[in-house]
């Protein structure tokens, strides 16, 4: 777990702030959730186990309270569980998408559908084996916050945000910039 990520609000400027969320796997759980690491109390679990266990008492219990996010694996079809992901919606102050290997580009459209389809206004999160590489892309489809792997430059990741004064496509954050070219 990284003591730090990249915070990058809509309307805000990048920054680093101390990571609060601990990424749990849903290994090991016998129905519940396991203790937390250096008495954290906030865990971002797997989608497929909310989809068991969000309806025991514990459970219910910590989500009123915020301490309950959930993260998607690249391959979940989160349209077919849109009930449940709305229902999250008032529940769920973080939720993760995940990168299981760099090259997999499958959560970008996690993060994009999450904004687009379900209006999804809390931070969405990039975790896993997410690269300085990936910073970019992901601020445009609708990560706001990122987890980097343990050996990227958290200094070095925080100037990419500004490697580019024109945008040239529509993102969720804005519209493109417009200029007259001579």
């Amino acid at each position: 777990m990284n003591k730090q990520i990249i915070s990058f609000p809509k309307d805000g400027k990048p920054s680093l702030i101390a990571n609060e969320w601990q990424v749990w796997d849903g290994e090991r759980d016998e129905g519940g959730i396991p203790d937390l690491e250096h008495a954290m109390h906030q865990v971002l679990a797997p989608f497929h186990w909310w989809i068991t266990y969000h309806k025991n008492a514990d459970v219910i219990e910590r989500a009123n309270k915020g301490e309950i996010g959930v993260w998607f694996a690249a391959d979940d079809d989160i349209l077919k569980h849109a009930e449940l992901i709305e229902a999250g919606k008032s529940l769920w102050p973080v939720v993760g998408a995940h990168f299981p290997i760099f090259r997999d580009g499958r959560s970008f459209s996690t993060a994009a559908l999450l904004r687009d389809r379900f209006e999804w206004q809390g931070e969405i999160r990039a975790i896993g084996d997410v690269l300085i590489d990936q910073l970019l892309q992901g601020a445009r489809v609708g990560f706001d916050a990122f987890e980097l792997r343990p050996d990227q430059n958290l200094d070095v990741a925080l100037k990419q945000f500004n490697l580019f004064p024109v945008v040239t496509q529509n993102s969720w954050r804005d519209q493109r910039s417009t200029h007259e070219v001579n």
